[in-house]
């Protein structure tokens, strides 16, 4: 996990209050800490995404939406990392969304899905509380090689509406 990744994570548990511990308590705890995680997954963030790296090639955008998933159960007993899931959407400048389609060659999503994006993976696959950010009749095309571009952010799936100027992403930090 990359400093970025590690900050982003840490201001997302601090939101949620795990950083004092609150999981380790009685169940009364738990249960606080559990309703905290429910409100923090819930909060639509609108600051830059840090490290900037994660989402290569997309200029100086002028709005960016996110949201964050715990992928385990942060209020656990057990020690250790949470994995945390992201989901975004970005309006980009005109000639940055052009740059971003020819220089990572994106094509338009088929009907079916790219076996290689996962369960999940999709545009089908918003979460509700970035839906209102998206566009209606979003045409999405996609590209392997921006999934796989440095830094290879594992789990880093993007999709691209050229027409709207707007970048749907996808990460999951392990």
């Amino acid at each position: 996990m990359g400093a970025g990744t590690r900050a982003r994570a840490v201001a997302v548990a601090a939101a949620i209050g795990l950083v004092a511990g609150c999981g380790g308590g009685p169940p009364r705890e738990a249960q606080g800490c559990r309703k905290s995680v429910r409100e923090a997954e819930a909060k639509v963030r609108a600051d830059r995404w840090d490290p900037p790296e994660e989402l290569p090639d997309l200029g100086d955008y002028p709005e960016i939406h996110w949201q964050a998933r715990a992928l385990g159960d942060p209020c656990s007993r057990v020690p250790g990392p949470t994995d945390w899931a992201y989901q975004g959407v970005v309006r980009l400048h005109p000639q940055d969304a052009r740059r971003l389609a020819e220089r990572y060659d994106f094509v338009p999503l088929a009907a079916g899905a790219p076996a290689h994006l996962g369960q999940g993976k999709t545009p089908a696959d918003v979460w509700p509380g970035l839906q209102p950010f998206v566009p209606a009749g979003a045409r999405w095309l996609h590209s392997r090689s921006y999934d796989e571009a440095p830094p290879a952010t594992r789990g880093r799936v993007a999709f691209l509406d050229a027409e709207h100027r707007t970048v749907l992403f996808m990460l999951n930090d392990h």
